[in-house]
């Protein structure tokens, strides 16, 4: 039997940091892509105006999941009816249900329904035009609530200190395409779970040929 010479403290130390210092370091966690995406016009409703335009214990029905979690376009649709019964025929609802209802337009929807709809950030409503939404089985008239949706970008609070933004504070976008363009003043929406993704409009996606764009980089002003 051979017994083995016991090993001194400082050498349990050096072993061990020289194991360390030959071991890896661990990989940095990847950047999170940036998303840009159009968002065309759409109506978001309360439960009450579900229940009014289709039906009594009729719920939003989910068609598709959009990039941010909870979110979808719902299977139901609306007309859109503005001043002098202009109207847009099939409108998406966006899900879940809020407390109170909202219709976002791009600069062009609205100007085709005769409305003058200002630009706010959603949620931001008061002393905003309203318009009527027909759906199969009853009427529902917005005194307000019709507006263009700013440019803005989610993110979350990582995001938001890698760029060195808070909420509430205002980016640039620039988009490499054959239009390329610098969207000036982004509203940052920075929270604890939102993906990163910029949302424009139709109008803005259309003059900066985002579908063929081959980079979009976000800057901080």
């Amino acid at each position: 039997m051979i017994n083995a010479a016991p090993i001194d403290r400082d050498t349990v130390e050096r072993i061990v940091r020289d194991i360390v210092l030959r071991s890896p370091a661990p990989a940095a966690a990847p950047e999170r892509e940036l998303v840009v995406s159009i968002s065309a016009r759409h109506v978001h409703l309360t439960d009450e105006q579900v229940e009014t335009l289709f039906g009594p214990g009729r719920t939003l029905t989910p068609m598709k999941e959009l990039y941010q979690d909870g979110f979808y376009a719902a299977e139901e649709t609306v007309m859109l009816v503005g001043p002098r019964k202009r109207m847009l025929p099939t409108v998406r609802i966006l899900g879940p249900t809020r407390p109170h209802g909202q219709v976002e337009l791009a600069f062009t929807d609205a100007i085709s329904l005769g409305i003058d709809a200002p630009v706010r950030a959603s949620g931001k409503i008061e002393g905003t035009p309203g318009c009527v939404l027909v759906g199969p089985a009853g009427v529902v008239e917005l005194e307000q609530g019709v507006i263009r949706a700013e440019r803005h970008v989610h993110m979350n609070f990582a995001d938001a200190e890698r760029f060195g933004v808070a909420n509430g504070d205002r980016m640039n976008l620039r988009i490499e395409s054959s239009c390329s363009v610098v969207l000036e003043d982004l509203l940052v929406r920075a929270d604890a779970t939102s993906k990163l993704e910029v949302h424009l409009d139709t109008d803005e996606g259309n003059a900066a040929d985002l579908e063929h764009a081959t980079k979009c980089e976000l800057l901080k002003q």
